[in-house]
């Protein structure tokens, strides 16, 4: 069971997922968390490195769809500037949402990977679909209550993969 709570990969930041790295696994679709992984919780727009980061995922022929929990004024705000499909209230880890983002995006799980910050909602709703799941460091150091409680239970699962030699990188 916990093995659905270990990401495929782990990155420092989304910046360092590069169109080319997902061009050569066959990636077609990136389904992204937005808040602390795209940009911190309480920032409103996407940074220019962000913006430019997209462009160059989009001209590879990338399509992106932000799938968050939060709710359609956030997600909406964030994504209409920067032309990003989005499905906000997702429920992840529920997998209806990861879903609708592979319907609509036309594509199948093998084409697809899953970016997030979080392993009870990002990683396990990418890892119950079979989708590749990239964890990304947070961006902000803060967070909002459920997600403050649900990064404790992140790290007795981290420190038991840890132990387990389950963990192939640092944090």
């Amino acid at each position: 069971m916990l093995k659905h709570f270990l990401p495929d990969q782990h990155v420092q930041n989304i910046l360092d997922i590069t169109p080319e790295m997902l061009v050569e696994r066959g990636v077609k679709g990136i389904i992204t968390d937005l808040d602390n992984t795209l940009v911190e919780w309480d920032r409103p727009e996407a940074t220019p490195e962000l913006i430019e980061w997209f462009t160059s995922i989009k001209e590879k022929g990338i399509l992106i769809t932000i799938v968050s929990n939060n709710t359609q004024h956030r997600v909406k705000s964030f994504s209409d500037p920067v032309g990003i499909p989005f499905i906000y209230s997702a429920r992840k880890p529920m997998t209806k949402a990861f879903k609708r983002a592979l319907k609509d995006m036309k594509l199948k799980n093998e084409q697809v990977v899953v970016i997030g910050d979080q392993l009870l909602t990002d990683v396990l709703g990418g890892n119950r679909l079979g989708l590749h799941t990239i964890l990304v460091v947070p961006v902000a150091s803060s967070d909002g209550f459920w997600t403050r409680f649900n990064r404790k239970i992140e790290r007795i699962i981290l420190s038991w993969m840890k132990r387990k030699g389950m963990l192939h990188w640092e944090e």
